[in-house]
């Protein structure tokens, strides 16, 4: 069995003032294995942000199954969910989701604290990551005196710190400059050689094409999926491009 496994996963929403159903999902089939770094692409109203909420937890499919190493979300009682996405799933948000009355340290203890961690506990764990990370230096600091690169380190940071089966990335390098968005994709990369397993939903090219495999979803469906293989990250992005525009001039799926 895959690492994570999803199978027939349909959304459809009633609309709240009508009997009108849009289908957000319609049949939504792929795995990812443990260590992958994937990435889903798709235009906006694909049904990209549908799918990770459900990923995420947040949300619960109309049909079809999510599967996280081994354990399937319709088994999840609802007084248990917040818990078994503390515990499994990392978070990385476009606008950074730090809290600016307390300092990055204390935001990147925050699911630490909600576990029962001693201090002690939660400063051996964080100490190699914020070395690794490069954000030693900043923790005392708030999220207000940092750059938005700085900060989306230490949502990484807070991201990773519970070890968790998968990271879930949400349009990261949508709010960073040029430069940040290097920093941040050279640290994805870093984390994922660590092992980490990540899947990221973006619409950047750039963001994907550092990423090992790129998943591109259309009317609710995967249309399409490339492997970076012993691609350049030129190479990977000319394919991604490529497929992009074969998306958006109606094409086939291959």
């Amino acid at each position: 069995m895959s690492y994570l496994e999803v199978s027939g996963v349909k959304k459809v929403y009633t609309t709240r003032f009508s009997t009108n159903k849009v289908e957000a999902l319609r049949n939504v089939n792929f795995t990812v294995e443990q260590g992958e770094y994937v990435a889903i692409m798709g235009e906006s109203g694909s049904g990209k942000t549908t799918l990770l909420n459900i990923l995420a937890a947040l949300d619960k499919p109309t049909a079809g199954n999510v599967i996280l190493d081994g354990k399937d979300f319709s088994t999840i009682k609802e007084a248990d969910v917040a818990t078994f996405r503390r515990e499994n799933l990392g978070f990385v948000f476009q606008e950074f989701n730090l809290l600016d009355t307390l300092s990055l340290e204390d935001n990147i203890f925050l699911p630490l604290v909600l576990e029962g961690k001693s201090v002690g506990e939660m400063k051996q764990l964080l100490t190699p990551i914020a070395e690794r990370l490069g954000i030693t230096d900043l923790l005392y600091k708030y999220p207000y005196e940092v750059s938005g690169g700085q900060k989306q380190r230490a949502a990484c940071a807070r991201a990773i710190i519970t070890n968790p089966k998968i990271i879930l990335a949400d349009e990261p390098t949508g709010a960073l400059d040029s430069k940040s968005t290097d920093e941040l994709l050279r640290l994805f990369d870093e984390i994922n050689k660590m092992g980490q397993t990540i899947l990221m939903v973006t619409h950047s090219v750039k963001a994907a094409s550092v990423a090992k495999r790129v998943l591109f979803i259309k009317d609710g469906e995967v249309f399409h999926q490339i492997y970076r293989g012993n691609d350049s990250e030129e190479a990977f992005y000319q394919k991604i491009s490529d497929t992009l525009t074969l998306l958006a001039t109606g094409g086939d799926r291959r």
